[in-house]
């Protein structure tokens, strides 16, 4: 009778504290989006006075592209990290924090756009209500990735983050790409369905 082989087994070891408490803070933060998502979607088309959606939104392509960009940037900044390619690493985290900027500069116009020409605020109707406070919350988190982006940037940039910093670089990441994912549903939300 021959024995059986017994596979090996690797051992088991706590997850980074960081990256937990990312994803906690990516739950909490879904949350939040959820109940915006439900008030602009339950607001949608119950304003009695215009603008409505579909008078003054239009698809936002270049600012998705950008921010969607974004995120295989991140991902190739993280890579090269990684292999401790430190130029590269710059490189790309850098072009990550350029399109995200490209992506603020265009949510700035089309605001600019819908209070200068459209008289839409956040006064006007149940529509601008819920439209600025969605799309504002993913703005400001936008900004909060941009301040750790930047952050980063400079510290690598005089030589201080190295590869055994991958870790907690990656964080920065993990909030990064929920960013992204929320504007897909904020697009979603706002540009498509609730138009």
């Amino acid at each position: 009778m021959t024995a059986i082989p017994i596979p090996e087994t690797t051992a088991w070891t706590l997850p980074r504290r960081g990256r937990v408490g990312m994803f906690f803070f990516i739950l909490a933060e879904s949350s939040i989006f959820a109940v915006f998502v439900a008030a602009y979607l339950y607001y949608s088309g119950r304003s009695i006075t215009g603008p409505m959606p579909r008078e003054v939104l239009r698809f936002p392509i270049l600012m998705t592209v950008c921010l969607l960009s974004s995120s295989l940037t991140i991902h190739r900044a993280m890579q090269a990290l990684k292999r401790r390619a430190m130029a590269t690493f710059i490189r790309y985290w850098v072009a990550t924090i350029l399109l995200g900027a490209a992506f603020l500069y265009g949510t700035a116009r089309e605001w600019h756009e819908l209070i200068a020409v459209h008289h839409l605020t956040i006064h006007t109707n149940l529509f601008g209500s819920s439209y600025y406070a969605i799309v504002g919350l993913h703005a400001s988190h936008v900004i909060a990735g941009m301040i750790m982006l930047l952050v980063v940037a400079v510290f690598g940039a005089t030589g201080r983050v190295r590869s055994e910093h991958v870790e907690r670089v990656d964080v920065i990441s993990i909030y990064w790409h929920f960013v992204d994912v929320i504007w897909i549903v904020v697009v979603n939300v706002v540009y498509v369905v609730g138009r």
